[in-house]
């Protein structure tokens, strides 16, 4: 293939692949945008329960039996504690009969001031809507498939890019006195180049939650013995060992893993049944030993028989969690329910260097890994993504005729051979990506040459050769 010939392929892989992505781009930017700024906007949203006087404070069995008597039959699941003196104490409950959870907020002096829907939540929407669209888990598949495509995308959209002699306005800066039709080509690549490092990072680390990569690459950390400890991020939003339908996120893992409540019980190992009541070691107890940590917030205190996270089974032992965004932050202590005693602790520094790569990857993309930097790091990504499917949506229409798709006609010979062992490659590390590739294969050999009009409008030959 001449050189020619290449250029007008890698052209139509980056129009093609864009055209598909955009849409797509938009969502992921504006939503991932939001998601950066999670304990901004949490702190936000539960302003009304911060602040309160600290007198008169009562202990936290005490907040929890007042969040139980406001919702009649709930069970209780957790315990978070507060981030700063004065502020409420959120207790995370079951209620009664409903496949339904309630963060109820309990004040110091054991009143209930407030309550939310965890799923009604400003980031829980915008994390699910960035990771299934809102869909469930086949909506985890669009957004894999989407960032695959944005993969191809970015390395097209380099090839095009590379300078090749040129100097630096037009490749490093756009070009301001040429008119707006160059302008708009040179903001499209100029930002390209500067946002791809970035979005190829930020792609990179997003596909260990997607379904399909998180599967496979699970089951070869599992296969290999590169597992230590629990995973701690979901795989196409439901919990790492979740089977089939169950449990599309951490909610409904949690509703069906039971719960915990007064009078709940519990088998111990040794066979003998334990309510919460009957527990020597109490809430409160707990709660005096999760503080003396000074582990990094949100720290969870989850009771025994109430399900862990992500849907885990349920134990006989308290628990207390750093369930911080930043992933190396996270610890996880276990505590006898009978004795109080410490029996476990894990800590980012004990999981397998798989899960702490990954760990760090997931802090990076979610913002949390150096604190507001990061996140305006990942904010300016954002930023720039948005611009570039803005702008290469503009050149586009500018340059789209009236009676065809736009896109450059395809060189005559293309002997689909050669994209065997891309296709190949792209199978083991982007399997969706491959299988969109083979259909798109048959499509042009099997269906395009019996429909000319539409071989037309997407700028295909009217003659393919072997």
């Amino acid at each position: 293939m001449n050189r020619i010939a290449l250029y007008r392929t890698i052209w139509r892989w980056h129009f093609y692949a864009g055209l598909f992505v955009i849409p797509l781009i938009l969502v992921l930017s504006v939503t991932g945008a939001i998601y950066l700024f999670k304990p901004q906007v949490e702190r936000w949203e539960e302003r009304a329960w911060q602040g309160l006087p600290e007198q008169g404070a009562v202990s936290p069995e005490a907040q929890l039996d007042a969040a139980l008597q406001a919702f009649p039959g709930a069970r209780f699941h957790s315990y978070r504690l507060p981030e700063m003196p004065g502020d409420a104490a959120m207790i995370h409950l079951a209620l009664d009969g409903r496949r339904k959870m309630r963060d109820v907020f309990v004040s110091p002096q054991g009143k209930v001031v407030g309550s939310l829907d965890p799923e009604m939540r400003i980031q829980q929407i915008a994390h699910d809507i960035h990771g299934q669209l809102l869909l469930g888990h086949q909506g985890s598949w669009i957004v894999e498939l989407a960032a695959s495509w944005a993969i191809v995308m970015i390395i097209t959209g380099l090839y095009l890019w590379w300078p090749d002699g040129r100097g630096l306005a037009g490749v490093v800066w756009p070009r301001t006195g040429n008119g707006g039709r160059v302008f708009l080509r040179d903001l499209h690549a100029v930002t390209g180049f500067w946002v791809a490092g970035l979005a190829m990072v930020l792609l990179l680390t997003g596909l260990p939650w997607a379904d399909l990569w998180g599967k496979g690459f699970k089951a070869v950390r599992q296969e290999m013995g590169w597992v230590k400890g629990e995973q701690d991020w979901t795989i196409g939003g439901r919990a790492p060992d979740a089977d089939g339908d169950h449990a599309e996120h951490d909610h409904a893992a949690m509703m069906a893993g039971g719960g915990s409540a007064r009078g709940t019980s519990h088998v111990m190992p040794d066979g003998t049944i334990m309510t919460m009541d009957m527990a020597p070691v109490g809430l409160s107890q707990i709660v005096a030993e999760a503080k003396s940590e000074h582990l990094a917030f949100p720290v969870i205190v989850t009771p025994p028989g109430a399900p862990q996270r992500f849907g885990a089974k349920a134990g006989p032992s308290w628990t207390v969690r750093s369930d911080a965004q930043n992933r190396p932050l996270r610890v996880t202590i276990r505590y006898d329910a009978m004795t109080g005693r410490e029996i476990s602790r894990e800590g980012f520094a004990d999981k397998h260097i798989i899960d702490r790569v990954v760990g760090y990857g997931v802090a990076w993309h979610e913002g949390a890994l150096f604190g507001l930097l990061n996140q305006l790091i990942g904010l300016m990504t954002a930023v720039m993504l948005v611009t570039l499917a803005v702008s290469g949506f503009l050149m586009w229409r500018r340059r789209k005729p009236a009676d065809r798709l736009g896109a450059l006609a395809a060189p005559p010979e293309r002997r689909i051979a050669k994209l065997v062992p891309v296709i190949l490659l792209l199978a083991v590390f982007l399997p969706l990506l491959a299988a969109s590739l083979v259909f798109l294969l048959i499509f042009d050999r099997l269906v395009l040459p019996r429909l000319p009009q539409l071989s037309n409008w997407l700028g295909m030959p009217t003659r393919i050769e072997a």
